[in-house]
């Protein structure tokens, strides 16, 4: 009988230990229930064209089409009427289909609160990943000549509510709760200005059609490369801020308190009621996004705050978020 040598015999059993495992992985994941798309997956953005949820998501979309992370595209859909009422009631009707997820931001709570006939519980939806907390920064036109929040708070009460144009994406929305926190801050009083996204609202400023903003970042960046807009002051904590926005003053570091913080969430959820493989495949799927080196550039060339979250943590994210503004819009 031939008789196998000491390697041989360490190399057979290596092969065999490696494809058995195989195997046994395999059939856990057969028994797992392993999910693919089967069909082109909706990606819904509860936000218009051209604001920040827009860029990102369609900027999150071009990561995973270069890359070849999902079987099957994600196909950007833009639903923002009612401040996002309209991706939400979208996300409500399609309970239980693992072809459509949202990409939200803090209109996720602040809508459902603000619009109760909606019957809109978020509560019910699949939480699938955190990718950043966004930020906001107080912007002007480089033509007002304002530098600092003193000056521009100056300004302000100079030309009276009726002078003063805020530019916002809705009543409620996050820039609204933000403009709220800095006119009673600074006591003063200004004729909030409505457009239905964030991109309308930076143009609308370099325009001269409005005042003022607390844009995101994202929108604002390009005006402010381009030496058309200046940012006063950032709505984050000192330190929170790298590279280029790490140069703006923060409202602690001015001298006006730790409480003139906010941030917005990025974040991917799901309809109710999807499988759990489904949920499992875009928990991966986003993972290998959040690891991506053109996310992680584009979170320090964005100003936004790296933030992975999934699983019951991010459900309890979102709770304790959406307590926490229920209290804000009740002020």
């Amino acid at each position: 009988m031939h008789k196998l040598s000491t390697s041989a015999l360490s190399l057979s059993l290596a092969v065999g230990l490696a494809t058995g495992t195989a195997m046994v992985n395999s059939e856990a994941k057969a028994a797992k229930g392993e999910w693919k798309p089967k069909k082109p997956i909706e990606f819904v953005i509860m936000a218009g064209k051209g604001g920040g949820a827009d860029r990102l998501a369609r900027f999150i979309q071009g990561i995973i089409e270069k890359n070849k992370m999902s079987p099957k595209p994600l196909i950007p859909i833009n639903k923002g009427g009612g401040s996002g009422a309209e991706a939400l009631q979208y996300l409500k009707s399609k309970a239980g289909d693992p072809h459509v997820i949202l990409a939200t931001l803090n209109s996720y709570y602040t809508t459902p609160l603000r619009q109760p006939k909606l019957g809109i519980d978020i509560g019910g939806y699949t939480p699938i990943a955190r990718l950043a907390e966004d930020t906001f920064q107080l912007w002007v036109h480089v033509d007002t000549g304002i530098k600092t929040v003193k000056q521009y708070a100056a300004a302000v009460k100079k030309a009276g509510k009726k002078g003063w144009k805020m530019g916002g994406t809705g009543k409620g929305a996050e820039d609204s709760l933000v403009t709220a926190m800095l006119m009673k801050k600074i006591g003063a009083a200004v004729t909030y200005v409505p457009y239905k996204g964030g991109g309308k609202v930076a143009k609308e400023l370099i325009g001269k059609h409005i005042n003022s903003t607390v844009n995101n970042p994202a929108e604002q960046v390009g005006f402010w490369d381009a030496g058309k807009s200046r940012p006063i002051a950032s709505f984050t904590p000192p330190g929170a801020m790298k590279g280029k926005w790490g140069t703006i003053p923060t409202f602690e570091e001015l001298g006006y308190g730790k409480d003139m913080v906010y941030y917005m969430q990025r974040s991917i959820v799901a309809p109710g009621k999807i499988p759990d493989a489904a949920k499992d495949f875009y928990v991966n799927l986003f993972e290998k996004v959040y690891r991506s080196a053109e996310w992680q550039g584009y979170l320090g060339k964005k100003g936004l705050i790296p933030g992975w979250l999934t699983g019951d943590k991010l459900q309890d994210y979102f709770l304790a978020e959406r307590a926490k503004h229920a209290k804000m819009l009740g002020k």
